[in-house]
């Protein structure tokens, strides 16, 4: 098919079958599950990739990696988280998450119904292109990273023949800060790597009237909060990207007593893993001097998060173009600044040239303004429809 044939192609289908792809959304809004816990999630997905005629297989637990393959080719491969979060629901729709305390507020209920919506007329029209399509259903992106631990698991390999690669890759994300018809493309750098820091502060307990008789453990703590900020503003090149947040502080049990421990919980987040590296070590190797120093001790836990995410230039020059020519240059968003927020889908994106974008699914009209993690969080389910063509219009292109 001619590029023309492929965008008549796309808006035919997705009209098809867009009714029947918003009941399946809403049924998975409703029935969210958490991070490896997502059976019935999964059950869901593998009825549908069976009621359309493709090949499955089960992977760490709740994933899985369903291919179609249509002949000689090359391989290109989609990917969708499928767990929700812990959160209760303040939205007042018909399709309201039925399990208190857990809810689809990042948008996986839309990706998952993106990818299985593409799947499907790609099932359905094997005489309009060939290749091999590959569709990671992963789940944990969440928690703990259910992309590393499927890839370890072999969701990139292939049976019968070790050496084939995935020649591309196209992910997306609902993003609630850009107008619905719009997707937003960034090219390099596109999310920040992460660590996780637990500081526990010993110090000496006595009389509040005595404070020289102890160690306080609360004034050390101040201490570290100052110690940590001057490691990105005076250790990092400002040109860098770097931020150190303790989001808990906890100490103390009475007015009157000198506290005696501390622990401080917060993130690292950084937009290379060697600035993140520098920040850890200097942690581990300098805190320790520097609380014993103020009469204290300290033990420090840090554990590393995701990998950054860092889009392909090549294949994001792709999903540019695809945007242009499918929807117009009005639809195309470029997104100039990082986000330091972090995206598992980084592991793929290591092992596979790809790009990382953002679907927009704002619409003030309809109050769709929340941020991803709100409680009212919800989209405009018209862009499911955008979400599949443009998905289609990455895979039929780059298979042509």
């Amino acid at each position: 098919m001619s590029s023309n044939e492929i965008n008549e192609f796309i808006k035919e289908n997705t009209e098809k079958i867009y009714d029947e792809m918003v009941k399946i959304r809403r049924k998975i809004h409703m029935n969210p599950e958490l991070g490896d816990e997502e059976f019935e999630t999964s059950k869901t997905i593998k009825e549908f990739l069976n009621d359309n005629g493709i090949e499955y297989e089960e992977i760490i637990n709740t994933g899985i990696v369903a291919t179609i393959y249509n002949g000689e080719g090359k391989t290109v491969a989609t990917r969708a988280d499928i767990d929700a979060l812990p959160i209760f629901e303040e939205n007042e729709v018909e399709y309201k998450s039925k399990t208190d305390g857990k809810m689809h507020a990042c948008g996986h209920d839309a990706h998952m119904t993106i990818q299985m919506g593409a799947a499907k007329i790609l099932a359905d029209n094997r005489d309009k292109w060939h290749g091999i399509v590959r569709f990671f259903f992963q789940p944990a992106e969440e928690t703990d990273g259910g992309a590393d631990r499927m890839i370890k698991a072999g969701a990139l390999k292939f049976k019968g023949d070790a050496d084939k690669k995935i020649d591309a890759f196209f992910a997306l994300h609902m993003a609630p800060e850009i107008e619905l018809g719009k997707i937003g493309v960034r090219y390099g750098k596109a999310h920040a790597t992460s660590a996780m820091f637990k500081l526990t502060v010993n110090g000496i307990s006595s009389h509040a009237a005595l404070p020289h008789k102890g160690v306080d453990a609360i004034l050390i703590g101040a201490k570290i909060l100052e110690f940590l900020q001057s490691i990105v503003s005076r250790r990092i090149d400002p040109r860098e990207e770097a931020v150190i947040t303790v989001g808990s502080f906890k100490g103390g049990e009475a007015e009157n007593v000198v506290c005696d421990k501390v622990e401080m919980r917060g993130t690292i987040r950084t937009m290379s893993q060697e600035i993140r590296s520098f920040i850890i070590e200097t942690m581990k190797r300098d805190l320790p001097k520097f609380v014993e120093g103020l009469g204290g001790s300290i033990d420090v836990n840090i554990r590393e998060g995701y990998a950054p995410v860092i889009n392909n230039e090549e294949i994001t020059k792709i999903l540019e173009e695809n945007v242009v020519n499918l929807y117009g240059k009005e639809s195309l968003e470029i997104i100039n600044e990082a986000r330091m927020d972090v995206e598992d889908v980084s592991y793929f994106l290591n092992e596979i040239k790809g790009t990382f974008f953002r679907l927009g699914t704002k619409n003030e009209e309809k109050g769709l303004i929340y941020g991803l993690h709100h409680p009212k969080f919800n989209i405009d389910e018209e862009s499911l429809k955008i979400g599949m063509g443009i998905q289609l219009k990455n895979i039929l292109e780059f298979l042509k």
